[in-house]
């Protein structure tokens, strides 16, 4: 539903500041939604993650190491995981276009090859 939430508010020509904090918003409810499946699958694989501190960053280290997701998934990941902190600080609201843009335009890809290497990492 975000993604195509994200596709709407990104088709529109005059984005105001509320279509981009919107736009912004679904950008971070993706990845949030990526960092559950992540955590869920290395709780399933029984290893625990950190509660403080780098976590996020933590999360995306072990899952390369536990083969979950591949170094470059992790990468592209790693933007995003930028993003969602720059989002959740409160700077939300200076959201520009351009960079937004460029993240809107990829996470369907980023989305698709996650849920594969996901798939993979599950045996499904």
């Amino acid at each position: 539903m975000a993604l195509a939430n994200l596709s709407e508010a990104m088709a529109r020509t005059d984005r105001s500041v509320v279509e981009l904090t919107a736009a912004a918003s679904f950008v971070h409810n993706v990845y949030n939604g990526i960092e559950n499946i992540l955590k869920q699958t290395l709780a399933a694989r029984s290893i625990e993650m950190p509660k403080t501190g780098t976590w996020h960053q933590e999360l995306l280290k072990r899952s390369v190491a536990e083969k979950v997701v591949s170094n470059e998934l992790a990468q592209e990941l790693k933007e995003y995981l930028g993003f969602r902190h720059f989002f959740v600080h409160g700077y939300g609201f200076m959201v520009t276009e351009e960079p937004l843009q460029d993240l809107a335009a990829r996470l369907p890809a980023v989305w698709a090859r996650f849920i594969t290497e996901i798939e993979r990492a599950l045996g499904a």
